[in-house]
């Protein structure tokens, strides 16, 4: 599966996260680990894609960004996001190859286009961070879908992180420019469009 992502993400502090938290009607609340794949030279960052293996209680998937070609915006971080579900068992028995072997094997679509774009380093891909996401979803202003994340990574490290996804780049605008004044939050554009892989990696557990 495809489609087009399109969303405003900014990191909160702490009291802010907790804030919004309590100020916005639930919708789901939930756990997830994220396992993030590329060579150790880094392939897939220096060409802006992403990988990873994402495990729920239940279920699981693997999901690659992968610049658009064809932005519809240029004001929000726009990507195209390819997605193939997996059974928790099959997520796993991956996880595990990568880790015993250093090694893994993507199928489906994201395997397609791995062997289509980058042949020569699929053997080189491997396991290189995690971390583990407590994600609430929430309906904020303008009746749009606010994610909070309370994100920890393997050095022990945690963050907190709103997103707002939603096809209306307009829309993402009016939400934005409400939680900005409601919550007193910075324009600080480091705060902004930050890369959970980038995080996980700069907070992996050092030997």
């Amino acid at each position: 599966m495809k489609n087009r992502e399109i969303e405003a993400k900014i990191i909160l502090p702490k009291d802010a996260y907790q804030a919004m938290i309590s100020s916005f009607d639930k919708k789901a609340d939930f756990t997830q680990a994220n396992y993030y794949f590329d060579t150790e030279s880094g392939i897939l960052k220096d060409n802006n894609i992403s990988l990873r293996i994402r495990t729920y209680q239940d279920h699981a998937e693997q999901t690659m960004k992968v610049p658009d070609d064809n932005p519809v915006q240029t004001e929000f971080h726009e990507v195209i996001e390819i997605t193939d579900p997996l059974s928790l068992a099959k997520a796993n028995k991956l996880i595990d190859q990568s880790t015993k072997d250093g090694k893994i094997d993507f199928y489906g679509n994201i395997g397609h286009y791995l062997e289509k774009n980058y042949a020569p380093y699929t053997h080189e891909l491997q396991l290189l961070s995690w971390s583990k996401t407590r994600r609430i979803l929430a309906t904020g202003p303008h009746d749009c879908e606010l994610t909070l994340d309370q994100t920890s990574y393997p050095d022990g490290y945690s963050d907190y992180e709103l997103e707002i996804e939603n096809t209306d780049p307009e829309l993402i605008q009016l939400a934005l420019a409400k939680l900005k004044e409601q919550f007193k939050l910075s324009n600080d554009s480091k705060m902004l469009n930050q890369n959970k892989i980038a995080r996980a990696m700069m907070h992996r557990k050092q030997s």
